[in-house]
């Protein structure tokens, strides 16, 4: 299987000096779906943007990120043909980045914006068949009686199917989502994940999804990376995720979600699993 994406030996240290994130060395494979989990402060949405572009590595150094073998950046510094390479991108972010006081319907035809020419874009001219690909982009993601409203009027779960939209109409080959449901209500979160997971089962794109909420990382993504502290301290199945690395990661939140997940005849000893040592080299399961 192809691989999608590869990061190598990826540090960043912020203006202040803090390390946010030490010797990063990942790829994911065509069609996989997969988890970035970590408490606040880990690093995922650090690295996500760093996949993207957005934000370029330290310098002086031997990174390298690359998507569908095309390159991002290395040592430190953007790609000239940036531009070129994240039309293939999609980036879900958490808090929607829709214009609120456009129609949801254009919203969603600003992904098409890198296949125009820029006196299209400048007048916002698209041809029936843009327009009759958005709105089945919006039938996909179950808010096609929306199109006409402005995205402002919509619900959070609703923005965030539409920022979907827009990455389904863009034709990305690899979606990045940064916390794609942490303010969403339960239900709204749910369909969220759905709509990814069936992106990822039907049209075979590349999703990696960070998450704060581990029971949703489990049932959605058969692979998940765990980070702590800007190192990757986990990369395998998510059947394999143990309570003890839940625990590290969430400290005290750890024990709801696994009390929740645990059978009722699950014994203290059970929920309360010794802590792993973070010293130890990094957990890479097969």
């Amino acid at each position: 299987m192809e691989t999608a994406l590869r990061v190598h030996k990826l540090n960043k240290h912020f203006a202040n000096g803090k390390q946010a994130l030490c010797d990063i060395n990942l790829s994911v494979k065509k069609g996989e779906m997969v988890a970035l989990i970590g408490a606040s402060g880990s690093g995922k949405s650090t690295l996500m943007r760093h996949m993207a572009g957005l934000v370029a590595a330290d310098g002086q150094s031997d990174s390298l990120i690359e998507i569908d073998g095309c390159c991002v950046q290395q040592s430190g510094r953007i790609h000239r043909d940036i531009r070129r390479v994240r039309s293939q991108v999609g980036f879900v972010f958490q808090q929607f980045n829709l214009v609120d006081r456009l129609p949801v319907l254009v919203n969603v035809l600003v992904g098409q914006l890198h296949r125009m020419p820029w006196w299209r874009s400048l007048f916002r001219f698209f041809s029936v068949q843009e327009r009759s690909h958005a709105l089945d982009a919006l039938k996909r993601v179950g808010i096609a009686d929306c199109y006409a409203q402005r995205a402002s009027t919509l619900s959070g779960g609703q923005q965030q199917r539409a920022a979907i939209a827009r990455t389904l109409v863009q034709g990305a080959k690899v979606v990045l989502a940064d916390e794609p449901i942490a303010s969403l209500d339960p239900e709204s979160s749910r369909n969220v994940m759905e709509i990814l997971a069936r992106i990822n089962r039907e049209d075979g794109c590349t999703v990696i999804v960070s998450l704060h909420q581990v029971e949703m990382a489990i049932k959605y993504c058969p692979r998940v990376i765990a980070l702590h502290q800007g190192r990757v301290v986990f990369d395998g199945s998510s059947s394999l995720l143990t309570p003890a690395l839940l625990r590290e990661l969430y400290g005290v939140d750890a024990h709801e979600i696994l009390a929740d997940s645990a059978p009722a005849s699950a014994s203290p000893a059970q929920l309360s699993p010794r802590l792993p040592s973070w010293s130890a080299p990094l957990v890479q399961a097969a």
